[in-house]
């Protein structure tokens, strides 16, 4: 029973052979946790009852847009884009979203839903051609019994290396997710905290432990 500081890495490695009958150029969203592709659990993320996540991070594969008709790669994303087409990108042209039960984190101003943030505001991995510009601020709380996931939606399929018929390759469509799980008595005290008004963090939870051995 402790604050445990967790990352998730998904890597989508394994998209072979088999489902790539399935691929076109539409978007791709996959979960993941139990998306069936890449790296996955054996369950959705849960959390129990005396079980409370912060999400503090996220980050998914960056893309570039260059000139029509660029092919090759550039800054070690692939690109898509043949002699004659009308448009250059390299990546997959990537978004992460956070999904609380049947709820997406982020939404379009009108309220509807968006695919989340792109790659290229929250690149992974992180180096010196990729930097972020966005930060999850402030965090997502995963409540006591609640299902949560991360989704990565991908509209360009051609941004692999295998190609336009959507076989992925290792390390051209990542995503990474870092949270903080609080379990038993730091459960507790991260709900009192969220009905206080204070930000969820080890450094605040440690102050309310010693704020009630002060009261004793």
């Amino acid at each position: 029973m402790a604050m445990r500081s967790q990352v998730y890495e998904w890597d989508a490695t394994n998209y072979g052979a088999d489902t790539v009958a399935t691929v076109t150029n539409q978007s791709q969203q996959f979960s993941i946790f139990v998306g069936g592709v890449g790296n996955n659990i054996t369950k959705p993320a849960e959390t129990t009852a005396t079980e409370f996540v912060v999400i503090e991070d996220i980050a998914t594969t960056a893309t570039d847009f260059l000139h029509a008709g660029f092919a090759g790669s550039y800054r070690g994303l692939y690109g898509s884009a043949g002699a004659g087409a009308t448009f250059g990108i390299v990546g997959p042209r990537s978004y992460v979203q956070v999904r609380i039960n049947t709820t997406d984190y982020f939404l379009d101003p009108d309220n509807v839903p968006s695919d989340g943030i792109p790659g290229s505001a929250s690149p992974y991995p992180r180096e010196i051609n990729y930097q972020p510009s966005f930060n999850l601020y402030p965090d997502v709380y995963v409540l006591p019994g609640q299902v949560w996931d991360v989704l990565v939606t991908y509209y360009n399929c051609g941004g692999f290396a295998a190609g336009t018929n959507g076989n992925i390759a290792s390390n051209e469509l990542m995503a990474f997710c870092k949270y903080t799980l609080y379990d038993g008595p730091d459960a507790l005290i991260a709900n009192k905290l969220l009905e206080m008004g204070i930000s969820i963090n080890p450094g605040n939870v440690d102050w309310y432990k010693r704020s009630l051995l002060s009261a004793q």
